[in-house]
């Protein structure tokens, strides 16, 4: 049951990709909320000589981040997709990291 090679490192007992994983993962769900959490006040705030907010209507301004939010996960619905049919699954986890630290940086 067990091949793991001895010599293999390890992260806590895992494999070392994990690692990798597990920060990937913790980085894309930090700039996810902290999106939700800013664009929220951003899309309602009034536009003063301090402030550079859109002024909308809160019920607005949650219907724009709900909306946003529905996309992020519907998204992967159209990644599935492309990872089958199109690019394979190792091109689109390389693309999506890739993506990901694109739209993190601007």
């Amino acid at each position: 049951m067990q091949n793991l090679n001895k010599t293999e490192k390890t992260f806590f007992g895992q494999p070392r990709g994990l690692l990798t994983l597990f920060q990937t993962e913790f980085w894309e769900r930090f700039s996810y909320y902290g999106m939700r959490a800013i664009l929220v006040y951003y899309l309602y705030a009034l536009t003063t000589a301090d402030n550079a907010g859109l002024g909308l209507p809160k019920a607005q301004a949650m219907a724009i981040v709900s909306i946003y939010g529905a996309l992020v996960y519907l998204s992967t619905i159209v990644g599935g997709w492309v990872a089958d049919r199109l690019l394979g699954g190792s091109r689109t986890i390389f693309l999506g990291g890739v993506l990901i630290t694109l739209g993190t940086s601007l």
